[in-house]
């Protein structure tokens, strides 16, 4: 195990740059700034060399060239199991994220790291809305937002509010003293390899050396229940109610009402007194808006709201958006990569609904999903299967009736129909066009 080390200390030494996406850019600016030329590396390199120099693909040379330098920064997609990434930190090569680097030397007191199967950019955004609608200078950073070590990233601000994703906590050797957890369920197995590695590796955040509080949803039974020993003190929260400040807010669901209620916590433990009046917060969120493809409206089409949770990438949001909807008819959208995940929990939550329901499948894992519909005693739900998006829209629409939803959750990832869920969520919103004007 290497001492901690921080992006100060890049200047001697060979570093390598493993992955040259949104992170890794902001990584090369950095050592870049520095006067630190990397070693570039990447699995699958778009071009042959980046702002002039030569990248290497990761088993065409890359690999060995990574392996003759003293630290790696690595992006976080790509899995510190991987054999490579192992035989890297078998060799004495430092294997390090940006994140973690940048931590080493941040002023924690004005940094607060936010993760979560699903929740944390909403909490994030959010805390950060009203840091800066209470008068603070704030800025988002993490898997949203800029990256805190990118030079092009302007002056520092007042306070850091960093979406944590699960790839780069265990990256992380420090931690501030609040942090927070929004809902744990299972998701990136290809990543970590086991569900028990997952949720080891998510909620490590909460015992990273400096935590002093970590705040969490106390409706969440698996959170409590992966919790129960942590070191660090726990905060549970409930969530937030309907009158007050959240209204304000205008999200949707019994999530954000959690995802709320988290993000007030996080600011109150991190000293901001403010966040503790309801007239203040109430006016600190207006103007604040769902963050795209996350249960967002995108109009109505003869009485027929179209909704955009294309984000939704395993079953905890899909369950999350139908809950939103309770009470009105739901034409459900699924399928997408499979993952492998248990869609069981998801087909009790269709079996559970009072109004009609229909579920329309997609490639390539919508028929699992409709399977498991199907499989549960007395459901009500019908299922359709659809070749594609398009017609799973179309045929979403003509069932639907006057103040029903057509919803895109699809509790699946979009990789190989779509480019990312931006593309998907794209795609949905031409389908719903197509059926009449939105409005």
């Amino acid at each position: 195990m290497h001492r901690p080390i921080c992006w100060s200390e890049l200047t001697s030494g060979s570093v390598g740059l493993w992955g040259l996406g949104v992170e890794g850019g902001a990584s090369f600016r950095r050592l870049q700034s520095m006067g630190t030329v990397p070693v570039l590396v990447e699995d699958v390199p778009h071009a042959p060399d980046y702002k002039g120099l030569e990248v290497l693909a990761t088993g065409a040379g890359g690999l060995q060239a990574l392996l003759r330098c003293d630290v790696v920064v690595k992006s976080p997609g790509i899995s510190r199991y991987r054999p490579d990434a192992e035989q890297l930190v078998r060799s004495g090569v430092a294997l390090s994220g940006g994140l973690g680097l940048w931590l080493e030397e941040a002023p924690l007191e004005r940094v607060t790291c936010i993760t979560g199967t699903k929740g944390k950019s909403t909490t994030t955004a959010l805390a950060t809305h009203i840091l800066n609608g209470l008068g603070h200078r704030a800025r988002a950073g993490g898997n949203i937002g800029t990256a805190p070590w990118d030079p092009d990233g302007g002056p520092a601000p007042e306070y850091w509010v960093i979406e944590t994703s699960s790839f780069q906590v265990p990256d992380l050797t420090r931690a501030p003293s609040v942090v927070a957890v929004t809902s744990l369920f299972p998701d990136h197995l290809d990543w970590h390899g086991t569900v028990e590695r997952y949720y080891a590796d998510k909620l490590s955040l909460c015992t990273k050396e400096g935590v002093k509080v970590a705040i969490a949803p106390g409706a969440d039974d698996v959170l409590r229940a992966q919790l129960r020993s942590s070191p660090a003190p726990i905060r549970w929260v409930d969530a937030e109610p309907e009158n007050g400040w959240r209204q304000a807010i205008g999200l949707l669901g019994a999530h954000n009402a959690r995802n709320a209620a988290v993000a007030r916590a996080v600011l109150e433990a991190m000293g901001i007194t403010e966040a503790r009046d309801d007239e203040r917060m109430a006016t600190a969120a207006e103007g604040f808006s769902a963050l795209p493809s996350r249960c967002r409206s995108l109009g109505a089409v003869g009485g027929i709201e179209f909704i955009d949770d294309s984000l939704s990438t395993n079953v905890l949001p899909a369950q999350a958006a139908l809950d939103a909807f309770d009470g009105r008819p739901v034409a459900l959208l699924v399928g997408g990569y499979d993952r492998g995940l248990d869609y069981a929990p998801l087909a009790r939550s269709v079996a559970a609904r009072q109004q009609p329901t229909l579920v329309v499948t997609m490639p390539d894992n919508g028929p699992r999903i409709g399977e498991a519909i199907r499989a549960v005693n007395g459901s009500s739900a019908e299922v359709v299967d659809s070749p594609d998006l398009a017609e799973a829209v179309a045929t979403a629409y003509r069932w639907s009736t006057t103040g029903g939803v057509v919803l895109l959750s699809p509790a699946a990832p979009s990789f190989g129909q779509f480019a990312d869920y931006r593309d998907r969520a794209a795609a949905f919103a031409a389908a719903a066009a197509r059926c009449g004007p939105l409005t």
